[in-house]
């Protein structure tokens, strides 16, 4: 079980690893894409782009041990939180060295 809980919290981190190099190119290429604004929907636009990804990242990380959590599986809800959490570390770690080794 334990490995299980470990992969799978493995594959919510690449879940959002990836949606986050998604929304960082998009981002990045935003000023090629939609020009130079200086309208009131740009800030609009950003900030339910925010939403939508604090949803969405929530659901990754908080959707599955909530749900073992309201199946009294509490140890294994926890341990997946936290496995999670901990893959998210790790590849922070390894994008910040990336980016010291870039400099």
């Amino acid at each position: 079980m334990k490995n299980n809980l470990i992969s799978r919290a493995f594959l919510h981190s690449l879940g959002i690893l990836i949606y986050v190099l998604l929304i960082a190119a998009f981002l990045f290429n935003g000023q090629n894409i939609f020009g130079k604004d200086d309208k009131f929907l740009m800030p609009v636009a950003m900030l339910l782009l925010l939403v939508i990804s604090a949803a969405i990242t929530g659901a990754l990380v908080l959707g599955k041990p909530v749900l073992l959590y309201m199946e009294n599986k509490r140890p294994e809800a926890l341990k997946l939180f936290f496995y999670t959490i901990g893959w998210l570390a790790v590849i922070t770690v390894m994008v910040l060295g990336i980016l010291a080794i870039l400099k």
